[in-house]
């Protein structure tokens, strides 16, 4: 694109106020392109074989060339794919990251969004609004029980999480100091990836991961497979009853935004219970602006309203108002990738 074409479209979304709503509506075709582009493979088969014409690569992805010509236009325009020659398209360093084997692959991210249970529910956000009432779970149930009916989205959203956590849990490893918790509980830890990435970094501590009976499978064959059971109990419990008391901090990675202010405070107040005075509470959570900045939670919040109901992102007010009323007192202690923030709260004694 030329520099002039450029400044012509800066001048046009100047001076046109439905500019940047058009944006935002193109922005499902888009998505469209890089959806059938991860469901075909291209990448893979671009990293492995490529540069490669349209037809040749509609032949090992099984695709129409014709249909398939109109995607990687699209792609190559959205910086994904380089056109090297005519009709002839290689990967560039974003387009790789749609790759299976990338290190960085992005691939579980788009198959997460495109399932079909996320675009029913976020095609039902007006219905969300009007009512107060999430209409994927008055037809699913939780997301996690739409996910325990539909093996295949299970799968794909586990993956998602691990893509996301993994980041997550290496920079809370190494930007917060651990040197003096020996023991740690993962509250609600999932498949313990938080976990395993602090026990990794920090050989001294012990960690303890509380999850439902049918999570604590996954989680040990995870730690084990990364060398670490032998540092980890599994504890089978229910984090609005109780928590293992004692230990010198308590995790909670993305849990709070899962529910509303009232089951919040609840999980809170377990916690608290629990917690030592001489002890810490560890909170992995976005905290948003007051102000209109933008924010990636933001946008988040309005995909768990569609799934989750009564889960919530929270402003940093919020956050902190509800972490006082379970009797802790929260600052933030590190940025993390994807718009999370590291929180520490300390008993209030």
């Amino acid at each position: 694109m030329s520099e002039a074409t450029n400044d012509r479209s800066a001048d046009f979304r100047d001076a046109n106020p439905n500019a940047t709503v058009w944006d935002i509506v193109r922005g499902l075709s888009r998505f469209g392109a890089v959806h059938a582009m991860v469901d075909l493979r291209c990448a893979d088969h671009l990293k492995k074989d490529g540069p490669l014409t349209t037809e040749e690569l509609a032949a090992r992805c099984k695709a129409d060339p014709v249909q398939l010509g109109r995607v990687l236009r699209m792609a190559a325009a959205l910086g994904l794919l380089t056109q090297v020659s005519p009709g002839r398209y290689g990967l560039t360093a974003s387009g790789e990251t749609l790759c299976e084997d990338s290190p960085n692959s992005m691939r579980p991210a788009v198959l997460a969004h495109a399932e079909e249970g996320s675009w029913i529910a976020m095609n039902a956000i007006p219905q969300t609004v009007r009512t107060g009432r999430t209409r994927f779970m008055e037809e699913y149930g939780s997301h996690y029980d739409y996910l325990a009916a539909h093996p295949e989205a299970n799968e794909v959203f586990n993956e998602f999480m691990r893509l996301r956590s993994e980041p997550v849990g290496a920079a809370v490893a190494t930007r917060y100091d651990f040197t003096e918790i020996n023991s740690l509980v993962d509250v609600g830890g999932g498949k313990g990836t938080l976990l395993a990435a602090i026990l990794q970094a920090n050989p001294h501590v012990r960690g303890t991961l509380l999850e439902r009976d049918q999570v604590i499978p996954d989680a040990r064959a995870n730690l084990t497979a990364r060398g670490l059971a032998d540092r980890c109990e599994f504890v089978v419990g229910d984090f609005f009853r109780s928590a293992p008391k004692g230990a010198d901090a308590y995790l909670l990675g993305s849990v709070i935004h899962n529910w509303d202010d009232d089951a919040a405070a609840r999980i809170l107040e377990t916690v608290r219970a629990a917690v030592p005075d001489h002890g810490r509470v560890l909170l992995v959570d976005a905290t948003l602006p007051d102000d209109d900045r933008p924010h990636i939670g933001k946008e988040l919040d309005v995909r768990i309203m569609a799934l989750f109901g009564g889960g919530r992102e929270r402003s940093e007010s919020e956050y902190f108002g509800l972490l006082t009323g379970a009797g802790l007192n929260g600052r933030i202690v590190a940025a993390l990738p994807i718009g999370l923030s590291l929180i520490e709260a300390l008993p209030i004694t």
